[in-house]
């Protein structure tokens, strides 16, 4: 019997090629530029209107630049070393921001934990309260506010009127040297509704079960809020203290208002950035002005990092930090 050789069966086949697709790269290349594009509005504000200024005072703050007459010298480091080193008025004026900012932050952001706190929970009439607490802060620190603020602390103002019921003689808080910085940072205080309504929300946010557990255990309200609702608000409290601090190193309005413009009494009132207008709008001193600007971009900008950085220690996000 003759055996006949069969071809082996195959028992695995190659698939036919699948269709080719589009490269995924240039997928994502067309929706890249389309998002671009759609920014371009945004890109071009930017651009124009803060990035390209903030470099021309950068390069401004190396020249001796007249204002009036367009003229351009190059001077190098000399506005610095003139601001660090030959202009006393320049760190009067440092010295009075950083009282005025040391002293009306930590009060402001007290009074606003504090009010938060007497108005955190539900009773009659509770949402009226709040609304009235906060609508001073709608005002902000205007000229106008700051002219009635200026008069209430003058002589005859409302505020000697008070203070005589209890003796105190009559002065002009708000003109004399010693006392005109103390009326400002009353001023900066008084504006704590924007940070009360922070406190507001967050506090609201807190599980009652937090309070509850503590309360069982036999902790007081004071032991409650000092280990339970300030760990609990603390990212909260780093947001307000960033925001505060950079807000109050910009305070200008109320300074030149109490100061008359130039800062007094006897410089008593003269704010960094007060002092940064004065020398290049009315000193036309533009090039000195930029560089002061600039010093002072970077020192607020290292306090901040510095907050950040310490924040490791007293801040406390649930489920560790992020």
């Amino acid at each position: 019997m003759t055996v006949v050789d069969r071809p082996a069966v195959r028992l695995w086949t190659k698939p036919p090629p699948l269709p080719p697709r589009p490269p995924r790269r240039s997928l994502l290349h067309r929706e890249s530029v389309a998002g671009y594009l759609l920014l371009t509005p945004w890109l071009t504000g930017l651009a124009a209107i803060t990035v390209a200024p903030v470099l021309y005072s950068l390069a401004l703050s190396f020249t001796d630049y007249n204002v009036i007459t367009g003229e351009l010298t190059w001077i190098g480091l000399a506005n610095y070393e003139r601001m660090f080193t030959a202009d006393p008025r320049y760190w009067r004026s440092v010295q009075v921001t950083v009282m005025f900012v040391a002293v009306s932050v930590p009060l402001k952001l007290f009074i606003a934990m504090a009010v938060a706190a007497l108005l955190n929970g539900r009773r009659r009439g509770a949402g009226t309260l709040r609304a009235l607490v906060y609508l001073p802060s709608l005002l902000g620190v205007s000229v106008a506010l700051a002219i009635t603020w200026r008069t209430m602390f003058d002589t005859g103002g409302a505020v000697n009127q008070v203070l005589g019921v209890f003796g105190v003689p009559d002065r002009s808080w708000a003109t004399e040297p010693d006392t005109a910085l103390f009326t400002l940072i009353l001023l900066a205080a008084w504006q704590f509704g924007g940070p009360m309504v922070i406190y507001l929300a967050a506090m609201r946010q807190i599980p009652a079960d937090y309070a509850e557990s503590a309360r069982i255990d036999g902790a007081s309200r004071w032991r409650i809020l000092r280990s339970v609702t300030l760990p609990t608000l603390s990212p909260v409290i780093l947001l307000t203290v960033v925001m505060e601090t950079i807000a109050a190193f910009q305070g200008f309005t109320a300074a030149f208002v109490f100061g008359d413009g130039g800062g007094g009494p006897e410089d008593a009132t003269l704010t960094y950035t007060l002092y940064l207008y004065l020398r290049g709008f009315a000193g036309l001193e533009m090039g000195y002005a930029s560089a002061m600007a600039w010093a002072f971009l970077v020192a607020v900008g290292a306090l901040t990092a510095l907050i950040f950085w310490t924040s490791r220690w007293w801040v406390h996000y649930p489920g560790g930090r992020p």
